[in-house]
């Protein structure tokens, strides 16, 4: 088995059945709701910078709205 080379951004630590290394979870602070999340760190900081737990359902939203757009531009150029 060869070694793992760890770079800075992992813990290390490596559980049963997985070869790849887990990393440490990026520090972010919780808030109540999902309105709120966006209003204090903003869309593109709650989607891309993980600053809150609603990191992955904003991402999600940007997700559909690049969708829509790439379907709409498709569409008229079609």
């Amino acid at each position: 088995m060869t070694p793992i080379h760890l770079s800075g951004f992992m813990s290390g630590e490596v559980r049963k059945g997985e070869r790849i290394p887990r990393r440490d979870p990026p520090e972010f602070e919780e808030v109540n709701s999902f309105a709120e999340a966006i209003s204090r760190d903003g869309f593109i900081g709650t989607a891309l910078d993980d600053k809150n737990q609603y990191g992955p359902v904003a991402m999600m939203v940007l997700l559909l709205i690049v969708a829509a757009v790439t379907g709409t531009v498709i569409r008229l150029l079609g």
